[in-house]
C-alpha cells in the first residue's frame, strides 16, 4: 500500500508545481516579450537499499518556449521587437548581464536608456547614457542617435548601440527575476547587422487556449492522484481490520 500511497502522493506534488508554471503563463499573457514556461514529469527511481520498489515522480528542469511572440505596432520610436534567436542585454539588479526580448525602452530621468522595468540597456562600452536631446531615433542594427538640445534636426550624433547577442534557447536559463542568463556562465556573441525592428514590441507567446486546456488536464489529473491516496488508505484500512480479526 505504501508503494501507491507514495507514487500518488509525488505525483500530486508534481502535479501541483506544473499548475503552477501554467497559472504564471495565463498571468503573463499581456507581459511583452515573456516566454511560456514548459512544464514536464518524469519518472525517478529513488535510490537506495533493498529492492528498488520505489519510483517518485518529479517536475522537469523548468523550461521555457523560445518561439517569437506576435508583433504588435506601436509607432514608438524606441519600441522594439529583437529577431528570432536574439537577445537584448540588460543589467540586472546585482550588476550582471541577463538577457530580454522585452523592447519597451524609455530614457528615465538620469537620462539612461532603461527597459519598462526600470533595467539598464548596455551598449558596446557599458549602460547607455542619452544627453539632452530634442529628439531620438533607435536603427535597425541598434544605433541610438539624437538631435542635441538647442540644434537643428539636421544636426545628429550617435550617442551608443544597444547590444544585442546571438543565443539559442535551449542554452539559456529563465531566472526567478524573469531574466535569461546561459546555463553554463558563458557569454554569447554579439549579434551583427540589422537585428531590431523599430516601432513594435514582441508580445508573449502564450496561448491562452491551450493553456487554460492544460489547466483543466492538470486538475482533473491532480483529481485522479487524490482518489488513489483516499483508496489507498481504505486498503490499508481493512487490511488492518482483517489482521485485528485473525
Amino acid at each position: 500500500m505504501d508503494k501507491a500511497l507514495y507514487v500518488a502522493m509525488t505525483g500530486a506534488s508534481a502535479t501541483l508545481k506544473a499548475q503552477s508554471a501554467v497559472a504564471n503563463n495565463l498571468a503573463n499573457i499581456d507581459t511583452t516579450g515573456f516566454k511560456a514556461a514548459l512544464v514536464q514529469t518524469e519518472a525517478y527511481a529513488v535510490q537506495g537499499p533493498g529492492l528498488p520498489s520505489r519510483v517518485d515522480a518529479t517536475l522537469k528542469g523548468p523550461g521555457f518556449d523560445a518561439s517569437p511572440g506576435p508583433l504588435i505596432q506601436t509607432g514608438n520610436e524606441l519600441d522594439v521587437a529583437v529577431r528570432d534567436g536574439h537577445w537584448l542585454v540588460v543589467m540586472d539588479a546585482a550588476g550582471q548581464e541577463a538577457y530580454t526580448r522585452a523592447g519597451s525602452l524609455q530614457i528615465n530621468a538620469n537620462g539612461q536608456l532603461v527597459t519598462a522595468s526600470g533595467l539598464q540597456v548596455m551598449g558596446q562600452g557599458g549602460p547607455i547614457s542619452v544627453p539632452p536631446n530634442q529628439s531620438v531615433t533607435l536603427a535597425a542594427d541598434g544605433t541610438l542617435s539624437i538631435v542635441p538640445a538647442g540644434q537643428s534636426p539636421a544636426t545628429q550624433a550617435q550617442v551608443g548601440r544597444v547590444r544585442v547577442v546571438q543565443a539559442d534557447g535551449a542554452a539559456l536559463v529563465r531566472g526567478g527575476d524573469g531574466l535569461m542568463r546561459m546555463a553554463d556562465g558563458s557569454t554569447p556573441p554579439n549579434a551583427a547587422g540589422n537585428v531590431l525592428t523599430t516601432g513594435v514590441l514582441e508580445g508573449s507567446n502564450v496561448n491562452a487556449a491551450q493553456s487554460l486546456v492544460e489547466m483543466i488536464e492538470l486538475s482533473r489529473q491532480f483529481d485522479m492522484q487524490v482518489r488513489v491516496l483516499h483508496s489507498a488508505d481504505e486498503n490499508a484500512r481493512a487490511a488492518n481490520s482483517l489482521l485485528r480479526l485473525g
